[in-house]
């Protein structure tokens, strides 16, 4: 499995946000409010990084030694929770980032100024949760094996 570069979460974040951007603009368009964000989905999303962190420096320990008894099963499944997690957080960081830009830019509507804080605040649990994400996956990384160097033969001079 391959590292997850942050350029790419980049691009699904930039690319989300804009796409959202053009949906709620358009229903805003139409007279339609922008979803209001729960500030549940920030302290859930820290949750999540959270525990992502805890089982990353598990594996972190394992491969240092440190813990010699943690399964290799939840090593793996471990890698695969932080790039779900690197993810989940760049689609997040796009979703409520569009919201976010949305009510900045209409910010004379009523009830606005409310809606760009949670929302801000779910894109910063959101590229939190990207960000731990990118962080256990270095974590669980197995450096590569140790090779031999060849035996060269011993030079034959003649005399």
């Amino acid at each position: 499995m391959r590292r997850t570069r942050w350029q790419t979460l980049l691009a699904v974040a930039l690319g989300v946000a804009a796409a959202t951007w053009i949906v709620l603009d358009a229903a805003d368009g139409q007279g339609a409010l922008p979803p209001q964000v729960p500030w549940l989905v920030v302290a859930v999303e820290l949750l999540i990084a959270g525990v992502v962190l805890s089982m990353g420096w598990a594996v972190r320990q394992f491969l240092r030694g440190k813990r010699p008894d943690l399964n290799p099963i939840r090593a793996a499944r471990t890698a695969v929770l932080a790039k779900a997690s690197c993810y989940t957080g760049a689609l997040l960081a796009g979703w409520y980032g569009g919201q976010t830009i949305v009510v900045l830019l209409d910010l004379a509507t009523p009830g606005n100024g409310l809606r760009a804080v949670a929302a801000g605040a779910a894109t910063a649990g959101a590229v939190v949760l990207a960000v731990t994400g990118l962080v256990v996956e270095w974590f669980c990384r197995v450096p590569p094996p140790e090779q031999e160097e060849p035996e060269v033969p011993p030079q034959v001079t003649a005399t």
